[in-house]
């Protein structure tokens, strides 16, 4: 579902992604692990297609990013790190704008910003503003609009940023529900122990290199690290670079 082949930034100081390559398979939970600057955010935004690639591609259902952005980019729902909404306008009207982007019908609209409004534990803020909203209420109003088109792929920078234990657990059991209807997920997180949880697989990247990617067990197999919990195996597979 997701392919990325030889993808690389260089922004001429810096090459933020170097020569990546990785495929995650339709209904997959995909975490990307690294420390900061390691090119996460980087290589999040040119899989969505706001800045483009030095090189290499990145092909989203056979769509390929730089040959066809809009079909691409019309099966990804994409939730950034720093995730911009109207604050003036009510959740309600912020999911009814974002579904016009992706010209969902007016009829589909109203039964599903209804269903993820309810879902996301928002139906009794809807009709407030956001400016009035939680972090963490906002963080979940940015995941519930990147759904409303019905997305074959979601792709999320931190996802849990700002929520509180009970909006973790939300947000995990519907990513798991989403893969169990085989939606590919690709999440970014500095939270190993949510990747160590959610993932069916993790890569990690260190200075824009993919050096290890595989399940947990995995992981600690290429570390030399037995049966680690995944900080061990992180901590240890970035000291070898």
């Amino acid at each position: 579902m997701i392919e990325i082949i030889n993808l690389t930034k260089d922004y001429g100081t810096t090459i933020a992604a170097n020569n990546l390559s990785l495929n995650v398979a339709s209904g997959e939970i995909y975490g990307f692990i690294g420390p900061n600057g390691a090119g996460k955010t980087t290589t999040i935004r040119m899989m969505g297609g706001i800045i483009a690639p030095t090189s290499g591609r990145v092909i989203i259902d056979g769509y390929d990013m730089a040959k066809n952005p809009v079909g691409a980019k019309q099966i990804i729902g994409f939730v950034p790190d720093r995730p911009f909404l109207y604050e003036k306008l009510t959740g309600r009207e912020f999911l009814k704008f974002s579904s016009d982007l992706y010209s969902v019908n007016s009829n589909i609209f109203e039964q599903k910003s209804e269903s993820l409004l309810k879902q996301f534990a928002l139906s009794d803020w809807a009709n407030e503003i956001i400016e009035a909203y939680s972090h963490g209420m906002k963080q979940r109003l940015i995941i519930a609009a990147a759904l409303l088109h019905d997305p074959k792929v979601l792709i999320i920078d931190e996802p849990m940023v700002g929520l509180d234990p009970t909006g973790v657990r939300m947000v995990k059991d519907i990513l798991r529900q989403l893969a169990a209807n085989n939606i590919t997920i690709f999440l970014s997180t500095h939270t190993l122990s949510i990747a160590e949880d959610l993932c069916h697989r993790i890569g990690v990247i260190s200075k824009g290199t993919l050096i290890a990617q595989g399940t947990v067990a995995q992981l600690n197999e290429a570390a030399m690290t037995g049966e680690a919990k995944l900080e061990e195996v992180f901590l240890n597979l970035v000291s070898q670079e």
